[in-house]
């Protein structure tokens, strides 16, 4: 029985733990493409089992909890990044069915028909014919798409390769190598604004994540600091509420964000703030700087024993 180890580890009161799952799509049907994005089905066996080991909290009062030493043992909340519309067109409905919740984390940048530049970059590369897209006169290389194997690596590849690439100049070469691959536009993925506020109607909670999802490090500070300003702004002007949570682009500590950006962020009147550096969550960490961790595993038993590692992990360094 997994309960029993996992109160071991996840306790509750003041010495209490507390996992954060992290997402960021769940597919109506498998991708062949992507084949370890959840889709409908394996992530609802997914939460089934994450119900049965863990009290799933809103992540606002989980927070909340934990430093004020009230928090249950086993406790998990579950969060989601971006804001495809798949987390309202299917991963939400999954959840509220099983009586759980997420925080969706929001760029609202992309709302109302948007696709991100890894999107657009992913999507190109699905319907290139061929077996190769040189782009050398692009400043990258030669990426082979002959099998679907190879089309897999090239879009992980491509997109780490424009990945750090400086904002504005990232925009104009994702243009370029769409328009050299020859790609249609891309499909909308990303949600409307009646989406958003339907996720409020189906239990859900809503957090900032920017205008745009930059990597708050490599903007000037004052940009940085309008890019998390105006992203809460406009969620709060869309719904009519405060938002109390944050999630960093990208979000690892250092690389992806510095101290200067937690000082924003609590400076904008937030409560908490998560990252993507893993490990679980303590009475030491900076609410600020919160831990989060990706399961990805398909079969019950490893799905509990990544879950009970990750609470095991040290403590994340922070920015």
């Amino acid at each position: 029985m997994l309960r029993l180890p996992l109160s071991i580890a996840s306790p509750g009161g003041r010495n209490g733990r507390l996992s954060i799952l992290i997402f960021h799509r769940v597919l109506p049907r498998p991708d062949p493409l992507f084949p370890y994005l959840p889709d409908a089905a394996s992530f609802e066996a997914q939460m089934r089992w994450v119900r049965d080991w863990f009290v799933v909290l809103p992540l606002a009062q989980a927070v909340e909890r934990l430093y004020t030493g009230s928090i249950p043992a086993r406790s998990l909340a579950i969060s989601f990044d971006d804001g495809y519309a798949d987390n309202e067109e299917v991963a939400a409905p999954i959840l509220q069915r099983l009586g759980m919740t997420a925080t969706i984390f929001i760029s609202t940048g992309y709302l109302d028909g948007g696709c991100m530049w890894n999107d657009r970059l992913i999507e190109a590369v699905r319907g290139v014919e061929g077996d190769e897209i040189d782009l050398g006169a692009l400043g990258l290389r030669r990426y082979r798409v002959g099998t679907l194997e190879e089309r897999r690596d090239t879009c992980v590849a491509l997109v780490l390769d424009v990945k750090h690439v400086d904002t504005e100049r990232r925009h104009a070469l994702v243009d370029a190598i769409v328009e050299r691959i020859g790609a249609p536009p891309p499909a909308p993925l990303m949600m409307s604004q009646t989406q958003v506020r339907n996720l409020r109607i189906l239990g859900m909670d809503v957090g900032a994540h920017t205008v745009s999802h930059p990597i708050l490090t490599r903007l000037p500070a004052a940009i940085a600091r309008d890019e998390i300003a105006s992203g809460k702004e406009q969620l709060e002007a869309l719904l009519g509420e405060r938002i109390e949570l944050f999630a960093y682009p990208n979000g690892l500590p250092r690389r992806d964000y510095a101290s200067e950006h937690v000082e924003m962020v609590r400076g904008l009147g937030f409560s908490a703030a998560v990252s993507t550096a893993r490990g679980a969550a303590s009475t030491r960490s900076d609410r600020f700087q919160l831990p989060r961790f990706p399961p990805w595993d398909r079969e019950r038993w490893r799905y509990g024993a990544r879950l009970l590692g990750n609470l095991r992990k040290a403590q994340p360094e922070l920015a």
